[in-house]
Order: structure tokens, then sequence, then C-alpha cells
């Protein structure tokens, strides 16, 4: 995905959780990350589920202001029991 630094938009990242498990039970967090490295605890931001994906708000006037550059989109979910996935969910360019 491109987007440009000026604008403010939702980041939505599509996520499969595993059968039988809702929406409404599983949190989910989102890291945007410059670095090739697994996010640190301070890089994941909470996310909200919207039609089956994660999403959350990038750009100026958000908690998520990017600057230019390409970065590393990262989706943690958290679903009932002993699970705790984490997964590389794409490259964010941002122009």
């Amino acid at each position: 995905m491109v987007i440009p630094a000026s604008s403010t938009e939702y980041l939505h990242v599509p996520a499969t959780l595993p059968a039988g498990v809702d929406t409404g039970s599983t949190p989910v967090r989102i890291a945007v990350v410059a670095h090739r490295s697994d996010p640190a605890d301070g890089e994941w931001h909470a996310a909200d589920w919207v039609s089956g994906a994660a999403r959350i708000l990038v750009g100026p006037d958000s908690s998520l202001e990017l600057a230019a550059g390409d970065y590393r989109v990262w989706i943690n979910l958290d679903p009932p029991g002993a699970e705790n996935v984490v997964r590389k969910a794409g490259i964010l360019s941002v122009t």
C-alpha cells in the first residue's frame, strides 16, 4: 500500500481468526515500524475490527503519524486460549 504523508486514513489489515473465534472476543494490535526487527512492546497500537479486518488510523492528527519512508506492518491477535499470534502483514510506503 502507498499513501502520502499528508493523508490521515485507516490502514486495514486482513486477518483470519481460528475457527469458532469471533472478533468480539479477540483483542488486536497493529505495529508499523521502519526497522526489520520484531516490534518492541511500545510500538504496538490497539486496533479495531471492521468487516474481518483490523484497522488503525495513521497520518497527521492520529496517534500514528508517519514520515515518508517504507514501513513493515505487523498484526497481533490474542484469541481466547493459549495462542497469541504475531505476523508480519505487509509493507506500507509513505510518500
